[in-house]
């Protein structure tokens, strides 16, 4: 019984983040063409970024970005985490 109580008192905002998104042309290159929520979008991001040894080894928080990364943060070598989010973001229909 509990459970249901902090469902419904978390709703609104997680539902928002779980609404699917439509990645564009670039982003669909990294994490596929299908709509998906944020939730997921980040995931896969994130699987990308291992897959690939994106992550920069000495600052942790920094992305190194290859051709179709840099193609979704504008042209960037390399970004933030934040700053990735804002950039991946304006990738979304």
């Amino acid at each position: 019984m509990g459970m249901a109580k902090t469902t419904k008192s978390k709703r609104k905002p997680s539902a928002a983040f779980m609404k699917p998104v439509q990645p564009d042309d670039l982003l669909a290159k990294v994490v596929g063409g299908t709509p998906l929520p944020r939730t997921e979008l980040t995931k896969k991001l994130w699987a990308y970024i291992r897959k690939h040894g994106l992550q920069d080894k000495k600052q942790r928080t920094l992305i190194n970005a290859d051709e179709s990364l840099q193609a979704v943060f504008n042209g960037k070598k390399q970004v933030s985490m934040f700053e990735m989010t804002k950039l991946v973001s304006g990738h979304l229909k």
